[in-house]
C-alpha cells in the first residue's frame, strides 16, 4: 500500500512541476492547469483511499462531504467571477489555504508533542498560517474597496516590528519550555491573526499585488511546514513550488514597479492627494476630444499601439477593444497591444483579459519590446491606464513612482487618452501625460467610449 502512494504522490509531484512550466505560455496554460488539478486530485483520492489513517467511517463521510461542498462552491464563485475581480478571488482562496495550515497546526499542537523540531514546525504553520489568513482577508477588502487603500496607524511600523518580535518571542519561550495547553495554542493563533490585520493594513493600494504575491509565497511556505509534519512529500514539493514561485513573482513585481520589498512593507506607496479636475498650476490644462475626432485619427493612421489598463477591465470592454483592433486592422493599420508587467491587478491580468476576447498572442507586445516602437507610432490610444504611463517616472526625482519602469507613451505622435475623469491612479499622483501636448483626453466609460469609436470608424 504505502509503494502504491509514494507511486501516486511521485505522479501528482510530476504533474506540479509540468503544469508550473506550462503556466508560463497563455496556450498552454489551461492544459497546465488541469494537470495539475489532475495531479493534486490523485493524491487526495490515494490519501483518502490508500493511506493507512484508521478513522471511523463517519470521518470518511465528513471528509467526502467537505470536498464536495467544497468543489460546488468553489466551482460557482470560479466561473461566475469577473476579471476585474479576479486578483480578490486569487487573495480569498490564498486566505482559505493560509487557514488551512493554522488549523492543522491548531490541531496538532493540542496532541502530545515531543520534539523541539516537531514543536518548532507546529507552531511556525500556526502563524505563518493565521498571518497568511487575515492577511489575505484584509488585502481582499481593499482591492475590492471595502477597506481604504491606506490606512493610517500610527508608528505603524514600529508597532508592527514589536508585535512580531513579541510572537517570535512567545514561540520561542513555548519551543523552550515545551509548555502545552489550550491558552498557548489560542494566543498563537490569535498573535499571527492580529499580526497580519497589522501588517496588510497600512500598505497602500499600488502595492496590493505585491502582497498578495508575498501572502501566496507565505501560503506555500505554511503548506510545505506541513508536509515536513505529516512527511509527505507531495505536500512538500507543492508548498516549495508554491512559495519558490511567490518570491519570485514578488520580486519580479517590485523591480517592475522599482521598488523594494522594504520599502513597500514600510512604505505606504498609494493614496496620495487627487488633482483638480482638468486643471494642473504646474503642469497646464488639459485638452478634451470627441469619439470623432480620435476615430479620424485612428483611421488614417499607420502605426497604432493600444495601452490597456485596468480602467479597461472594470468597464469589460475587452471585446470592444478587440473589435476595434480588426477593423484598423482591416484598414491596413497596424496594431499592436503594449502590455505593462503590473497593468490591471496583477501580472498576466491584461494578458488574460485580452485572450478572453479572442486577441491573438503575437499581438500583445511587453513592455522592453514595445517602448522602442512608441516614437513611429501614429498614435497611441491608453484605455484605463495611469501610472504605468506616466512620465513622472523619468522626469520627476520627488515623485514616488521616480525610476519605475514604465510604458514611454509620451514618445508618440499623439496620444489619446480614455478614463472617467482626472482622479489619480492607485499611486495616488498626477499623470503629467494628461497635460503633454500631445494628448487629448476622450472622457467617459471605456467601453461607451470604444463602442462609439467603432461606430464612428465603421462611418468612414
Amino acid at each position: 500500500m504505502s509503494i502504491a502512494l509514494s507511486i501516486i504522490y511521485l505522479i501528482a509531484t510530476i504533474t506540479f512541476i509540468v503544469g508550473l512550466k506550462k503556466l508560463g505560455h497563455p496556450e498552454t496554460a489551461k492544459s497546465g492547469n488541469l494537470i495539475a488539478a489532475g495531479g493534486m486530485g490523485l493524491s487526495i483520492v490515494g490519501t483518502i483511499f490508500i493511506h493507512d489513517l484508521e478513522v471511523p467511517t463517519f470521518i470518511y463521510v465528513l471528509i467526502g462531504v467537505a470536498i464536495l461542498l467544497g468543489s460546488i462552491i468553489g466551482w460557482l464563485i470560479a466561473i461566475k467571477v469577473e476579471m476585474t475581480k479576479m486578483p480578490e478571488l486569487v487573495s480569498l482562496f490564498n486566505g482559505f489555504g493560509g487557514a488551512s495550515a493554522a488549523l492543522i497546526g491548531f490541531v496538532e499542537f493540542s496532541k502530545q508533542v515531543d520534539e523541539s523540531l516537531q514543536a518548532i514546525t507546529i507552531i511556525a504553520g500556526i502563524i505563518i498560517g493565521a498571518i497568511t489568513f487575515s492577511g489575505s482577508l484584509i488585502a481582499w477588502g481593499k482591492l475590492n474597496g471595502s477597506l481604504k487603500s491606506v490606512v493610517k496607524i500610527p508608528q505603524h511600523n514600529l508597532v508592527n516590528n514589536l508585535f512580531f518580535i513579541l510572537i517570535l518571542a512567545f514561540a520561542g519561550y513555548t519551543v523552550f519550555t515545551g509548555v502545552q495547553s489550550p491558552i498557548i495554542t489560542y494566543s498563537l493563533l490569535a498573535g499571527g491573526l492580529i499580526y497580519g490585520i497589522l501588517f496588510v493594513l497600512p500598505i497602500g493600494g499600488a502595492d496590493m499585488p505585491v502582497v498578495i504575491s508575498l501572502l501566496n509565497s507565505l501560503t506555500g511556505i505554511a503548506a510545505a511546514i506541513t508536509g515536513v509534519l505529516y512527511d509527505s512529500m507531495v505536500m512538500l514539493v507543492g508548498g516549495i513550488l508554491v512559495g519558490a514561485a511567490g518570491i519570485i513573482l514578488t520580486v519580479a513585481m517590485c523591480k517592475a514597479m522599482n521598488r523594494t520589498l522594504g520599502s513597500v512593507i514600510f512604505g505606504n506607496f498609494g493614496g496620495g492627494v487627487v488633482p483638480v479636475e482638468g486643471v494642473n498650476k504646474a503642469l497646464g490644462s488639459i485638452t478634451r476630444t470627441t469619439a470623432s475626432d480620435a476615430a479620424i485619427m485612428m483611421n488614417y493612421a499607420t502605426n497604432v499601439i493600444i495601452v490597456p489598463g485596468y480602467g479597461l477591465a472594470v468597464a469589460q470592454a475587452q471585446h470592444v477593444i478587440h473589435e476595434l483592433e480588426e477593423l484598423l486592422a482591416g484598414k491596413g493599420v497596424n496594431v499592436k497591444y503594449a502590455i505593462h508587467p503590473v497593468a490591471g491587478r496583477m501580472p498576466g491580468h491584461m494578458n488574460v483579459l485580452l485572450a478572453e476576447s479572442n486577441v491573438e498572442y503575437n499581438m500583445l507586445m511587453e513592455m522592453d519590446d514595445i517602448n522602442p516602437q512608441f516614437s513611429n507610432a501614429d498614435v497611441v490610444l491608453v484605455v484605463g491606464a495611469n501610472d504605468v504611463v506616466n512620465p513622472a517616472a523619468h522626469n520627476d526625482p520627488a515623485s514616488p513612482i521616480y525610476g519605475m519602469p514604465i510604458l514611454d507613451v509620451e514618445n508618440a505622435k499623439h496620444i489619446i487618452v480614455n478614463k472617467r475623469s482626472m482622479k489619480a491612479g492607485y499611486a495616488g499622483i498626477e499623470n503629467e501625460l494628461f497635460y503633454n501636448t500631445k494628448t487629448a483626453m476622450l472622457f467617459g466609460d471605456a467601453k461607451a467610449a470604444l463602442t462609439d469609436l467603432v461606430t464612428e470608424i465603421k462611418n468612414m
